[in-house]
């Protein structure tokens, strides 16, 4: 497959091109996250291994820029010497799938690969495209929402938000991980906005009685299940 590696410290960048080379990987590397955005911008990558401390722009900054151009259709894989619980936290919910504490051996990083790659590798190339929850569906393509064979108009923002919770669906989302990925650089934004846009979607799909796929999980956020 073809792997973006973004990486500064040298050696190890080295290190892990060539033993993914070796493989039968194609490997593009960047030494750092504007490098990498810039990369991501003219090619794309079946799988993405991101450092965390960078100059320009860090590994969490990038990998989250990559969700909300790129969808989740290619795994992420975090790669750091930043390995407490908070850590691997703040990783997950800036939408890694995967995160590998250094020092790690290459053969723990091509297991993990193997491991991501097997849930991508026999789906066809469109199946990233539709979203289902029960009787709803979201096209990624077009913006369109459909519940029960009903249209349901959305604006852009309550499509981003409705997108992010039917991608991490079955999941507890935050309220600041839903404010990171939908309102991107205006993070510092009263959290009461996500109630509100929650409220907003509400109306418009969740409006029969005992159909409802927007829970709220009390004192966390919100989770998307049919």
């Amino acid at each position: 497959m073809k792997i973006l590696l973004v990486e500064d410290e040298i050696n190890i960048a080295s290190f892990i091109e060539r033993g993914l080379r070796e493989s039968g990987h194609e490997v593009v590397t960047a030494c750092d996250g504007l490098q990498g955005w810039e990369l991501i911008g003219k090619e794309r990558f079946r799988l993405l291994i991101l450092d965390v401390i960078m100059p320009g722009m860090n590994g969490l900054e990038l990998c989250r820029k990559y969700r909300a151009a790129c969808g989740y259709a290619s795994p992420v894989i975090i790669l750091t010497a930043l390995g407490t619980t908070a850590d691997i936290v703040n990783g997950l919910e800036a939408g890694a799938d995967d995160y590998l504490v250094k020092p790690f051996s290459f053969a723990e990083l091509k297991a993990r690969i193997q491991a991501l790659s097997r849930r991508t590798r026999d789906e066809p190339e469109s199946s990233s495209r539709i979203l289902t929850c029960g009787d709803l569906t979201l096209e990624q393509d077009t913006h369109r929402a459909v519940r029960n064979g009903i249209a349901v108009d959305l604006t852009v923002r309550e499509y981003r938000l409705l997108e992010y919770l039917m991608l991490n669906q079955g999941m507890a989302m935050t309220r600041q991980s839903i404010i990171r990925q939908v309102w991107d650089k205006e993070a510092d934004r009263n959290m009461n906005i996500v109630d509100v846009y929650v409220n907003y979607l509400r109306t418009k799909i969740d409006r029969e009685p005992g159909k409802k796929l927007i829970h709220t999980v009390s004192g966390i956020g919100y989770r998307m299940e049919a």
